[in-house]
């Protein structure tokens, strides 16, 4: 069971980066190495932020802003702490993050097979609007989905 008062969001730093470069491959996914990270942090339409549980980094998740929506562009929760509801709060910051900065809906791109996220993104009311063959690197398929903020 997750202490609530034992988490805390931030935006992500080049330090947090840091960090994470020993394990980001082997503790998370190897999806984005450290360079992809490392030019999302600088992009000043890309924000990141870490959920911390204690101290350990065990989230972390990134929203890119063009015009008035926000792009989800990973959320990615370290193996061993999948499954406790973890990503879920990142998600719901994310959301309110979206709303500070004026957006109107929210896309994010999830692989068809990851019926995890997929359920994630459904509590939150995402609604699938897509889907882009072949767009992972082993040819699964891309679900493309969208949420309205009022």
């Amino acid at each position: 069971m997750i202490d609530l008062e034992k988490i805390k969001i931030c935006q992500m730093t080049l330090y947090d980066l840091e960090e994470l470069k020993d394990v980001l491959l082997s503790d998370f996914d190897d999806f984005w190495n450290f360079q992809i990270f490392k030019d999302e942090l600088v992009n000043t339409n890309s924000k990141y932020f870490l959920l911390r549980y204690d101290t350990e980094i065990v989230c972390l998740g990134g929203i890119k802003i063009i015009l008035d929506e926000a792009n989800i562009m990973n959320i990615i929760t370290k193996k061993n702490k999948r499954n406790n509801g973890f990503a879920k709060f990142l998600l719901n910051s994310l959301i309110d993050i979206s709303k500070e900065f004026k957006c109107k809906t929210i896309t994010l791109e999830v692989n068809e097979n990851n019926t995890s996220a997929i359920s994630l993104y459904k509590h939150f009311n995402f609604e699938e609007v897509g889907k882009r063959k072949k767009y992972y690197k082993n040819g699964d398929t891309a679900i493309l989905m969208t949420h309205k903020i009022n």
